[in-house]
């Protein structure tokens, strides 16, 4: 069968293992099914996910012009402390930014191959671990807003890393911590506004599994524009990754606005 549209990251459904699914306009394709088999992954042409023009994507599936200009790629997303809707003060447009920030959000520890910390809506667990490709999770605070969530992410960045070896994630060369043992570090590390909203009793610890029939030893990313047509057999989903026999690893999300055809 032949799928075609343009990529969106996939979208995810707590399981054991994950299921995942990439959705088009008019058709989606439950990506779990394929493993094992050959598909074929054809570069058609790019379309920007904010003015839906036939534009060159320029990054996170938006062409130049709307990168700089849509509120839904203000600096705020990458960096959470620079969010100021709770002041009143607009970064691009303050009726999108007071939803998008004035929502409760999660600070959290997780596991891929070291421990991070992280920043996360509360409606977008688990889904935003998934995307990491975490093993293990943990929620630290629970607060109001984007940016007390920031203003903490910052005060343990001293401690922990805030990025993912996306490499030895997909190497599965992940290690088990004791996410429990080192939230009860935190505490006396997190800023004092932040302090009444630490999570002392809840102790819930996420496990994820992923769809995976073998992880690769070395790892080579699909870029589209270099290589407009790749097939291979698909022997894993992990994060937002698909990962093929002979090594070969396709970002999804990181070629959001890329249209493409799919024949499986």
């Amino acid at each position: 069968m032949q799928y075609q549209g343009v990529l969106t990251k996939m979208q995810t459904e707590l399981g054991s293992p994950i299921q995942y699914y990439l959705v088009f306009e008019d058709s989606f394709l439950h990506v779990n099914q394929l493993l094992d088999k050959e598909i074929e992954i054809d570069f058609v042409g790019c379309q920007c996910l904010n003015c839906g023009k036939k534009k060159k994507i320029y990054r996170q599936g938006f062409c130049y012009e709307c990168f700089y200009s849509s509120p839904a790629v203000g600096d705020w997303i990458m960096r959470p402390e620079l969010s100021t809707a709770h002041l009143g003060i607009a970064d691009r447009d303050l009726e999108y930014e007071s939803k998008a920030q004035l929502q409760p959000h999660i600070v959290y520890l997780a596991s891929a191959c070291e421990i991070k910390v992280g920043v996360t809506r509360k409606s977008q667990v688990p889904t935003r671990w998934i995307d990491q490709g975490a093993s293990q999770a943990i929620a630290i605070v629970e607060v109001p807003n984007r940016y007390l969530a920031g203003i903490t992410e910052v005060a343990l960045k001293d401690y922990y890393t805030d990025k993912t070896n996306w490499r030895k994630m997909l190497q599965n060369s992940v290690e088990t911590f004791d996410l429990i043992a080192e939230k009860a570090k935190i505490e006396s590390l997190i800023p004092s506004e932040v302090k009444d909203y630490f999570y002392a009793q809840k102790n819930d610890v996420y496990e994820l599994q992923y769809p995976v029939l073998s992880y690769p030893a070395k790892v080579n990313s699909l870029n589209l524009d270099k290589t407009s047509s790749f097939s291979g057999k698909l022997t894993g989903i992990k994060g937002q990754y698909l990962l093929f026999e002979n090594g070969t690893v396709f970002n999804i999300r990181g070629s959001e606005g890329y249209v493409v055809t799919i024949n499986v």
